[in-house]
């Protein structure tokens, strides 16, 4: 079969699928760790983005029902702990604005309405189909969820840019080289900078083509009438994607808190995950309607975001904090903005059928701003 059809059974089969059986735990003691499983800091500063967004939407349409979506909600701290900065911090926004969750795997969303039984914000769970028959206004959030997304895998083989595709062999399995790759699949690869086979990259080479990024837009889409996309995942602009030393693609697999390489390795037991490309994602995303917004890494967000102040709060003992637990707070905070790891995040913001005074000239995100000076 081909590796995208793979790779959507062994992550969400609702039997035997990591994320549609429930089998994978997100956090330090799970299988991998997130920025929200890292404590209420990620959230805490993501609330004023979301809030100054949902803002405008409230100015521009006084009465009705606004949403904070989020797509893919893992284990739904995430959402927890927005919905909780939100409540507390812009009550009279949140008399108007529900939390819908956007999770097609059972296991994973049996989970959620556990942690979420206390949220102080109504929710609920839907789909992109069910939404678009009633589309709402408000900010869809996609942390992490894009990269968990199945992904077409090919190579460079005898002279053409070839399908891999997944077998059975010797009571195993095994990535083989099949047929060339469709020529809408080869046009997507020449906008890519990759129109001729070979070009530095020797038989072998393979990488991904993200095939699911323009459904997953238009569906996203569909659903949202006025609003805001935010994206944040790891990401590579195509130059550095389908770099010719980046001979093995992005394709990564991770459990127990380790990675490696094998994606058929124990089928189904495994997170598997491939970096988004920016190119590819803001193609999908202008082919799907939406208006990009700006994009810029993680660790630059949240310095706009007011993550200098933070820290400087950290340092004192204003904030009421045991001295652990000051320090606890602080190493979570220095490890969102880790280079050489969370911190290389893209934030990408997109938006469709914007409020005239929330347009990319007038009103950039605040997380592209400048930092605020104190």
């Amino acid at each position: 079969m081909p590796f995208s059809s793979y790779m959507a059974w062994v992550l969400h089969d609702p039997e035997h699928g990591a994320y549609g059986a429930g089998r994978l735990r997100i956090g330090p003691g799970g299988d991998f760790a997130t920025a929200p499983s890292l404590g209420p800091a990620f959230a805490e500063l993501l609330a004023p983005q979301l809030a100054d967004w949902l803002e405008g939407l409230a100015r521009a349409v006084p009465t009705g029902p606004l949403a904070l979506v989020e797509a893919g909600p893992g284990e739904g701290q995430l959402a927890l702990d927005l919905a909780g900065a939100l409540a507390q911090r812009w009550p009279g926004l949140t008399e108007r604005l529900e939390l819908v969750l956007v999770e097609p795997n059972p296991g994973m969303a049996s989970r959620q309405r556990q942690r979420l039984a206390a949220c102080p914000l109504p929710v609920r769970w839907s789909s992109f189909e069910q939404l678009a028959e009633r589309p709402v206004r408000g900010v869809v959030l996609a942390h992490e969820v894009l990269d968990a997304l199945a992904v077409e895998r090919f190579e460079h083989h005898q002279g053409h840019w070839c399908r891999q595709r997944v077998r059975l062999a010797g009571g195993g399995l095994e990535l083989l080289a099949s047929e060339p790759l469709s020529p809408v699949e080869l046009e997507a690869l020449a906008d890519l900078g990759l129109a001729e086979p070979g070009a530095g990259r020797p038989e072998g080479w393979c990488s991904e083509l993200h095939s699911g990024l323009g459904p997953w837009m238009a569906g996203c889409g569909s659903a949202l009438a006025s609003g805001w996309l935010l994206v944040i995942d790891y990401a590579l602009e195509a130059w550095r994607y389908y770099a010719p030393a980046r001979s093995a693609g992005t394709l990564m697999a991770y459990r127990g808190q380790r990675a490696q390489a094998d994606p058929l390795l124990d089928p189904g037991a495994w997170d598997l995950t491939a970096h988004l490309c920016t190119d590819s994602l803001e193609r999908a995303a202008l082919g799907a309607g939406w208006q990009p917004l700006g994009q810029c890494r993680q660790g630059e967000a949240l310095l706009a975001l007011g993550l200098a102040q933070a820290l400087h709060g950290l340092s004192t003992a204003d904030e009421g904090l045991a001295l652990a637990e000051r320090l606890a707070r602080r190493e979570a905070l220095l490890r969102l903005v880790d280079p050489a790891a969370l911190g290389d995040f893209r934030w990408l913001a997109y938006g469709r059928d914007l409020p005239a005074e929330r347009d990319s000239q007038s009103a950039p995100p605040l997380f592209l701003r400048e930092p605020p000076l104190s």
